[in-house]
C-alpha cells in the first residue's frame, strides 16, 4: 500500500512508523507544513497506563520517550493559603519538541518518508502525486481537510466557557499543580507541571468573563505575562512566565477550547476512476479537553489502532473499506468515554467558583474526582494515606454536624451520620421510593411490611415509602397506596411502629397526585397504558394526554380543583405525622401534578400559575407551605423535582437550580434531584451516576442540601458523591431490590467492618467479611502485568 499522512504531530508520525514497523512493504509518507523543529505548546503530559500502551506498540520509541519523560506521582492544589497533596497518579511529562523528534527519528529509522514545509491544498491532487491507496488526515483541531468535506465528515464544534493560554515558566513543580487565585473580577486557576530538568507548562485558564472584565482582551503580550505573573507570584518563586509565540497578544494569545466530535472519519476521494480512503486522525476527528491531559494520548491511541486495523492487509475485496469501518467503529466508543470524562473535568473548571465555599480538603477532593473516573477506591489505591487523612477529617466534620462524638480512626463517607432539623440519620443511603403497585384500595398490607421491613433491617439510614398518593383520583394505579383514610393511617402506623422497633433506620413517606399520569396498569400489565376498565377523571396544569392518542386525556384543574388538591395534601401529611413517619417528601417531578405546572412542556395555563418560572412554581409551593404547617417543625421534608426534562424547550438544569431557590426560600430541607419522565419525547443520556451533576449543581449553587439519585449502584459510588460535596445523601433504587442488605454487603464489599447489622443477624457479618477478603486477596494475587508495570519495566532495563 501507499500511504499519506497530512500532518506531522504525534498522530501522523506514530501511525507512520507503526504501520512501516508492521508492513515494511508499505510506502509510508508524512506531509508536515511546518518545519521539523517548529512546536506549538510546552510539555505533553501522558499516564503510566498511556505508556504502557506504547511499549506495547512500539517498544524502541517508547523506551527513548520514557528516558525523556520526568515522572511524578503526587498532585498538589493550593487553595486559599493551603495545599492539599494526594499521591499515587503516575504522570509523565515532556516537551513536546522532544516528543516529536522522537517520533521523527523513530520514522526515519523505519524508512517513513518525511516532507517538511509542504501545506496540502489539495489532498486530491497530493494523492495523485503518490498514487496514495490511502489519506491519512490529521491535521489538527483546524483541520482544512476535514473543513473541505465537512459535508461527509459532519463535524459538531462547541466553543467552550473559558480562555486559557500555554506559557512555560523555570519553575519546576515537583508535582502535577493545580493553583487557584481569586480577583475582584472572578477566578483563575493555573495547570502547571515541569516536563523536562528546567522547564515547566503552565496553563493559566478563566471564565470569558472574567477575562474580559480583567482586560486582559487589550493587553499585548508583555502585558498579559506580567499580570499572570503578578497573579500567581506565590507559585512561581521568582520564575518569569514565557510565551512561545511573540506575535500573539490579546484574543489571539488566549484561546478558547473548541470541543469538537465528527458524525463520520472516513470518505473517499474520487481520482481518476480509483476511490482513494481519505481517514480523519487525531485532533482532526475530535478533542478532549486538556484538563485531563488527553489530546495526545487519544492521537496516539488512534493510530495504534489505526495500525491494528490495516494488519488484514491489501486493498481486495472491500478488506481497506472494512478495516476502516472497525477503526472508525472501535475508536468513537472509546473517544466518546473519554469525551465524556474531559466534558466533565472541563465543567468543573469551568465552574470552579460553585465550589469555592468548600473547604480546602472538599475542594480538592471535588477537583480530583471531577471526570467521574477517578473514584474514592482508586484513589486509596493510588494514597491509602491521604484517603485515610480525608476520611478522618470528613467524619470529623459528619459527626459535628449530627451533634455526635467523632470517631476514632477513618470512617467511609457514605457511614457517616447527618442531621436534618431533628432527625440522625446514621449513614448517607437511602433506599429510594419505588412503586409496587400491590396496595388494595390504597391499604398496605403484609407485603408492604415484609418490604420495607426487610429493607430498614439491611443497613440503610432511611427507608421511602414508595409515592403515596392523598386521594383515590390521585392514585397512578389501583395497586398504589394512599394517606386518605383512617385504615390507611393505621396500616402505615403498623409498618412504622415495627421499623421504629425493630431496626435504627429512619423511615419516610412521598405524598404526590399522579395528575394525568393516573388511572393507569401496573407496570407489569404495560407501563403507563390506561386501565380497560374503572378509570377516574384526572387533572392537571393543563388539559393533555401524556402519550399522545393513547392516554386518557386529563383536564386543565380550575382554581376550585387546586384548593381541593392542596387540602388533600395537609389531611394526607396529617395522616403521616399520626402514622409517625420520620420525613415526608413532596413529589413535584416525573410529570405528576405537582411537576406538570412547573414544566413549561405541560403548563399552558394563562392565569397565575402560568408564564415564568415563578408562575409555574407557584402552585407547587403554595402546596409546600401547608404540607409544612402541617408537618412536625422538627421533622424534616424534602422536594424531589425533575432537574432535566431532557426535552428542548422543557425545564433545563439551570431551571432546576431556580426552583430549588424557591422551595428552600420556602422553607425545604433537602431537594431530591431527579429527571425526566415528563414527555415521551424524552430524550436522557444515561450512564452511571448520570443524574449527580443535577444533584451537584443545585446544592453549590443553591446552597440547600441534596439527594442525589440514578445509577448509583456501588459503594464508591456513595462515597465519592458524599465526600466530594455533590449530595449530602444518595437514595439506591434497583439494587435494593434486588439485595435487601446492600448496604451492609456494600461494607463489606470495601472492607468496612463498622456498620451495625442486626444482631440476629451477627453471625452472617462475621463470614460475609472473611468471605469478601478472602476475594480480595485472590484476585490481587492472580492479577495480571498491568500497561504501568509494562512501562516500569522497561524504565528499569
Amino acid at each position: 500500500m501507499n500511504i499519506v499522512c497530512v500532518g506531522g504531530g504525534p498522530a501522523g508520525l506514530y501511525f507512520a512508523l507503526l504501520a512501516r514497523k508492521r508492513h515494511p512493504e508499505h510506502t509510508v509518507v508524512v506531509v508536515e507544513r511546518n518545519r521539523p523543529d517548529d512546536t506549538f505548546g510546552w510539555g505533553v503530559v501522558f499516564s503510566d497506563q498511556t505508556l504502557g500502551h506504547l511499549a506495547q506498540a512500539d517498544e524502541p520509541s517508547a523506551r527513548d520517550i520514557l528516558q525523556s519523560f520526568n515522572h511524578w506521582d503526587d498532585i498538589d492544589v493550593h487553595f486559599k493559603g493551603r495545599t492539599v497533596t494526594s499521591g499515587g497518579h503516575g504522570f509523565c511529562g515532556i516537551a513536546r519538541k522532544r516528543l516529536l523528534n522522537i517520533l521523527q527519528e523513530r520514522c526515519r529509522a523505519l524508512g517513513v518518508e518525511l516532507v517538511f514545509e509542504q501545506d496540502v491544498r489539495d489532498e486530491a491532487e497530493l494523492a495523485r502525486r503518490y498514487r496514495a491507496d490511502l489519506v491519512v488526515a490529521c491535521d489538527g483541531v483546524n483541520s482544512a481537510i476535514r473543513q473541505r468535506h465537512a459535508a461527509v465528515f459532519q463535524p459538531e464544534t462547541e466553543p467552550r466557557l473559558c480562555r486559557f493560554v500555554w506559557l512555560g515558566t523555570r519553575k519546576r513543580f515537583d508535582a502535577f499543580t493545580f493553583a487557584f487565585e481569586e480577583t475582584e473580577h472572578g477566578w483563575f486557576q493555573a495547570h502547571a507541571y515541569q516536563y523536562d530538568g528546567e522547564t515547566s507548562t503552565f496553563i493559566v485558564e478563566t471564565l470569558e468573563s472574567t477575562w474580559r472584565a480583567a482586560g486582559l482582551e487589550s493587553m499585548d503580550q508583555p502585558e498579559a505575562l506580567a499580570f499572570c505573573e503578578r497573579l500567581f507570584a506565590r507559585h512561581l518563586d521568582g520564575q518569569a512566565l514565557m510565551a512561545n509565540a511573540a506575535h500573539l497578544r490579546g484574543s489571539a494569545m488566549w484561546i478558547r477550547f473548541p470541543r469538537l466530535a465528527c458524525r463520520n472519519w472516513v470518505h473517499r476521494l474520487e481520482l481518476d476512476g480509483r476511490r482513494v480512503p481519505l481517514v480523519l486522525m487525531g485532533d482532526a476527528a475530535h478533542t478532549a479537553h486538556f484538563s485531563i491531559g488527553s489530546g495526545t494520548k487519544l492521537a496516539l491511541e488512534d493510530a495504534i489502532e489505526l495500525a491494528q486495523a490495516l494488519d488484514g492487509g491489501g486493498l481486495a475485496g472491500g478488506r481497506l473499506d472494512h478495516a476502516l469501518a472497525r477503526y472508525q467503529d472501535l475508536r468513537m466508543v472509546e473517544v466518546l468515554k473519554l469525551q465524556s470524562a474531559a466534558r466533565n473535568s472541563m465543567e468543573w473548571f469551568e465552574n470552579v467558583a460553585r465550589y469555592t465555599a468548600m473547604e480546602a480538603e472538599q475542594f480538592a477532593y471535588s477537583l480530583l474526582t471531577r471526570s467521574q473516573r477517578l473514584s474514592h477506591e482508586n484513589l486509596r489505591l493510588r494514597d491509602p494515606d491521604y484517603v485515610a487523612g480525608f476520611e478522618r477529617w470528613f467524619a470529623g466534620r459528619a459527626a459535628l454536624q449530627a451533634g455526635v462524638p467523632a470517631p476514632e480512626g477513618p470512617v467511609p463517607p457514605m457511614f457517616t451520620p447527618y442531621k436534618v432539623r431533628g432527625v440522625l440519620l446514621k449513614n448517607r443511603v437511602v433506599v429510594s421510593p419505588m412503586a409496587q403497585y400491590s396496595a388494595e384500595d390504597g391499604t398496605v398490607g403484609d407485603y408492604h411490611l415484609a418490604h420495607l421491613g426487610a429493607r430498614a433491617m439491611g443497613g440503610a439510614a432511611l427507608v421511602m415509602a414508595e409515592m403515596t398518593c392523598v386521594s383515590a383520583d390521585a392514585r397512578i394505579t389501583p395497586g398504589c397506596p394512599g394517606l386518605y383514610t383512617p385504615a390507611h393511617t393505621a396500616a402505615w402506623k403498623r409498618i412504622v411502629d415495627f421499623v421504629h422497633g425493630a431496626t435504627d433506620a429512619c423511615i419516610g413517606v412521598q405524598l404526590g397526585h399522579a395528575g394525568a399520569k393516573g388511572s393507569t396498569r401496573a407496570a407489569w400489565d404495560g407501563i403507563d397504558l390506561p386501565l380497560d376498565q374503572g378509570n377516574w377523571p384526572l387533572v392537571a396544569a393543563s388539559s393533555q394526554q401524556y402519550i399522545e392518542g393513547v392516554s386518557q386525556t386529563a383536564r386543565a384543574a380550575t382554581l376550585d380543583d387546586l384548593e381541593r388538591v392542596k387540602q388533600d395534601f395537609v389531611r394526607a401529611t396529617e395522616a403521616a405525622a399520626e402514622a409517625g413517619f420520620d420525613w415526608l417528601e413532596l413529589h413535584c417531578a416525573h410529570g405528576y401534578l405537582l411537576s406538570s405546572f412547573i414544566s413549561p412542556l405541560t403548563n399552558m395555563r394563562g392565569d397565575e400559575y402560568g408564564g415564568s418560572l415563578e408562575n409555574r412554581c407557584r402552585y407547587p409551593l403554595e402546596v409546600f407551605a401547608a404540607v409544612r404547617a402541617a408537618w412536625p417543625q422538627d421533622r424534616p421534608i424534602s422536594v424531589r423535582v425533575s432537574a432535566h426534562d431532557w426535552v428542548e424547550g422543557g425545564v433545563t438544569p439551570a431551571d432546576a437550580v431556580e426552583i430549588a431557590r424557591l422551595f428552600k426560600a420556602a422553607g425545604a430541607d433537602m431537594i431530591d434531584c431527579s429527571s425526566g419522565q415528563v414527555s415521551k419525547l424524552e430524550k436522557p443520556v444515561f450512564g452511571r451516576m448520570f443524574q449527580t451533576p443535577f444533584s451537584d449543581r443545585i446544592r453549590n449553587e443553591a446552597g440547600i442540601p441534596t439527594i442525589a439519585v440514578g445509577a448509583i449502584h456501588e459503594a464508591d459510588h456513595v462515597n465519592s458523591i458524599i465526600a466530594a460535596g455533590r449530595a449530602d445523601l444518595c437514595a439506591v433504587a434497583r439494587p435494593h431490590l434486588a439485595n435487601p442488605a446492600w448496604t451492609l454487603l456494600e461494607a463489606a464489599r470495601i472492607g468496612y467492618t463498622g456498620a451495625a447489622w442486626p444482631r440476629q443477624y451477627r453471625a452472617g457479618k462475621l463470614q460475609l467479611e472473611r468471605n469478601l477478603e478472602r476475594e480480595r486477596a485472590l484476585q490481587a494475587a492472580s492479577a495480571g502485568l498491568s500497561p504501568q508495570q509494562v512501562a516500569a519495566r522497561l524504565l528499569e532495563g
